[in-house]
């Protein structure tokens, strides 16, 4: 069995996969990591199972040798850290491979993997991004913009009357309270973000059809009603390292 860290700045989402599937996953505080829960509830995730291997890709370098450590005191391994050396499944044209995230090149990996190339990945974290694989297999760049969350938290922090509100489908474009015009501009205006990027895209690449594929936190809201989305892929980011592990 495999063990797969997704480390970001909120949550570090942990997997479980033998060499074909993802076969469990849970999420744990990556602050733990620092405070020392989270080898508790590692091990516990990991149960009676024979770990015979740890990959792991991190946006928060201070917790990545952390994560190190417990997998080689716990189970005598050296966990594979993702990055533009150690990946395989896609290839890299950017000019700065050492500046690409890591949990960008596992996105890239899995659905250069299942949905073919070129393709397109658009991850709704705390940012929107957008992963570009082009027709030749290799990780060419993609966008970066402020995320869901980001941008109406900024909007409540930022002004007096603004409140904080909960993310959810809006079915008229018309706002009728403060709230409802709010989640339009960020439900609908999102949704208008990702349409005209993926034209954009089109055009660079010189293709008519891009499969698209949407993971993150709010991928199922936004790809609702956007039919320029392909697929909905939850544990792509996992699914990505799961295929970088070497093959016995």
């Amino acid at each position: 069995m495999i063990l797969l860290f997704d480390i970001g700045n909120t949550h570090t989402h942990l997997g479980l996969a033998d060499d074909k599937h993802i076969l469990k996953q849970t999420d744990i505080s990556t602050l733990a990591w620092f405070g020392g829960g989270a080898a508790a509830r590692v091990k516990n995730f990991a149960g009676k199972n024979k770990i015979t291997g740890a990959v792991l890709c991190s946006v928060v370098p201070r917790a990545t040798p952390f994560v190190k450590k417990f997998v080689r005191g716990a189970w005598k391994l050296e966990a594979l850290e993702l990055n533009s050396e150690t990946v395989r499944g896609v290839g890299v044209d950017y000019p700065k491979p050492q500046t690409i995230g890591a949990d960008r090149l596992a996105n890239a990996v899995a659905a250069r993997r299942h949905f073919g190339a070129p393709v397109v990945v658009v991850d709704f974290g705390t940012a929107v991004t957008f992963d570009v694989v082009d027709r030749n297999g290799n990780y060419v760049g993609g966008i970066i913009a402020p995320g869901l969350a980001a941008m109406t938290n900024y909007l409540h922090e930022k002004t007096a009357l603004l409140p904080k509100i909960e993310i959810r489908e809006v079915r008229s474009a018309i706002g009728k309270s403060t709230e409802h015009a709010m989640l339009v501009g960020a439900v609908h205006g999102y949704r208008g973000l990702v349409r005209e990027l993926i034209a954009e895209l089109k055009r660079e690449l010189r293709v008519n059809q891009l499969p698209v594929v949407a993971t993150g936190g709010y991928a199922k809201l936004i790809a609702a009603k956007l039919p320029e989305i392909s697929a909905v892929a939850p544990d792509l980011t996992l699914e990505g390292l799961r295929l970088v592990w070497p093959a016995k």
